[in-house]
């Protein structure tokens, strides 16, 4: 069962599945923002002979919740960095109302950007690991990384991610890979049902270096994946060794506490002659002593007299 964005991932999902086992039976489930693409979807699935795809046309963020449905394999291609403050109200109940038993219980991230809802919404929709378990591939934007500081909503989500050891790799991707945005994108691959030597662990792989320059760019796409630029990832995936593109962390290696040091101010205060001569050369109290001079030499009393020099102060 796949849960895509993207429609052409069910279909190019399906076939793929097929194509290396032949006894499976794959059951296809979808949501979709855009309108023409769910109505491309639905045709598609038509076309292909699965004449009751179960999708639906989603909002700009998960409120749609299918609570029945558990999904072994979910894939995902959201909109980078889109509010949801349409969909604020039915969202922020849930978390409030719910909490764990809901899909938003770990934190909401801010309105702008409702990335880590699509994930959170994907990680609800996991089977039971005593029934298998579920792998999630998602591709996100780099806010989901690094935004938000500690104690934040997008930090809590991302502890709660960590710390039920969810997380099994974090793939980053060459700029210029989508057709309406250049920015640098990452693929997160999840799992709660981890291989043993992979617990405990998250595997980081830099993958900016693989690409091909196009003939010819599709808007802001100007660069692709070869097969064999896949085949590689894909490798340094499963084998899991440490090597200069895939590096290998302890989920501890991500958690950090933010401390606020307070210092009591320190002052120290001194009448002599040497800093009264300083005070007298800061430009704000020359400033404060030109106008008294200005004064003075227009008076007609002051008239053809030297301007008294400034007189000490006491600071």
């Amino acid at each position: 069962m796949t849960r895509p964005q993207a429609p052409a991932a069910l279909s190019e999902g399906d076939e793929y599945i097929q194509s290396i086992s032949q006894q499976v039976t794959v059951s296809l489930h979808g949501q979709e923002l855009n309108p023409e693409s769910y109505a491309i979807c639905k045709a598609d699935m038509f076309i292909k002979g699965r004449t009751s795809p179960a999708s639906s046309w989603a909002t700009p963020c998960p409120t749609t919740n299918w609570p029945t449905a558990a999904s072994t394999l979910c894939f995902s291609n959201p909109p980078f960095g889109v509010e949801w403050k349409k969909v604020q109200k039915q969202i922020t109940d849930e978390h409030s109302e719910k909490g764990f038993n809901g899909r938003f219980g770990p934190g909401l991230p801010r309105v702008s950007d409702g990335s880590l809802l699509f994930l959170l919404h994907l990680v609800s929709k996991m089977r039971d690991p005593r029934e298998g378990g579920s792998r999630i591939g998602i591709i996100l934007n780099g806010s989901p990384l690094f935004t938000g500081g500690a104690g934040s909503g997008e930090s809590e989500i991302r502890r709660y991610l960590l710390q039920n050891d969810l997380v099994e790799a974090i793939i980053a991707l060459p700029t210029d890979m989508f057709y309406n945005t250049g920015i640098a994108t990452y693929v997160w691959v999840l799992s709660n049902h981890k291989a043993a030597v992979r617990q405990g662990k998250v595997q980081l792989i830099d993958g900016s270096q693989h690409f091909a320059k196009m003939r010819k760019s599709l808007g802001s796409k100007r660069q692709y994946l070869t097969e064999e630029q896949i085949d590689e990832l894909v490798r340094l995936y499963g084998r899991f060794e440490e090597t200069p593109q895939s590096k290998i962390f302890p989920v501890e290696a991500f958690g950090y506490r933010r401390i606020t040091v307070e210092r009591p101010l320190r002052l120290n205060f001194q009448v002599s002659s040497q800093r009264i001569e300083k005070v007298l050369e800061e430009k704000a109290i020359e400033k404060l002593e030109a106008p008294a001079r200005q004064r003075s030499d227009r008076s007609p009393a002051g008239h053809g007299r030297k301007p008294a020099a400034p007189q000490p102060r006491a600071v």
